[in-house]
């Protein structure tokens, strides 16, 4: 008859293995997302300059205090309608680093054309 493993044994390896599991894991989890709150009023976005990381998932939520503008950034693929009352969320991985612009695309005065700010993506 076949004596049962050393249970101190069998329980050592079963914490390894958890702990090695767990680490795996970690290591292949997505970063946490990076949540920037944005409102859109009258001819300017607050913040109108916005510090990311490459790699890192961002949640745009994208508000409007006044009127319907837009929210465009060609570079990464966003483009959206801000209506006054809705909480817009777009999300998006910024891919590269660098100083990228993003403008309101709907008219919304004679200031429009100013309506501007800008991702600045570190590494």
């Amino acid at each position: 008859m076949k004596k049962p493993g050393n249970p101190s044994r069998i329980i050592a390896a079963a914490i390894v293995l958890f702990f090695l599991g767990s680490i795996a894991l970690v290591a292949l989890a997505e970063p946490p997302e990076q949540i920037v709150k944005i409102t859109a009023r009258k001819f300017e976005y607050n913040p109108n300059e916005i510090k990311l990381k490459k790699g890192v998932p961002v949640v745009l939520e994208l508000s409007s205090s006044d009127r319907l503008h837009g929210f465009s950034c060609p570079e990464f693929g966003i483009r959206t309608d801000i209506v006054p009352g809705i909480v817009n969320m777009v999300r998006f991985v910024p891919d590269k680093a660098g100083t990228f612009l993003f403008h309101c695309d709907i008219f919304c005065g004679t200031g429009h054309e100013d309506m501007t700010g800008k991702f600045l993506v570190e590494e």
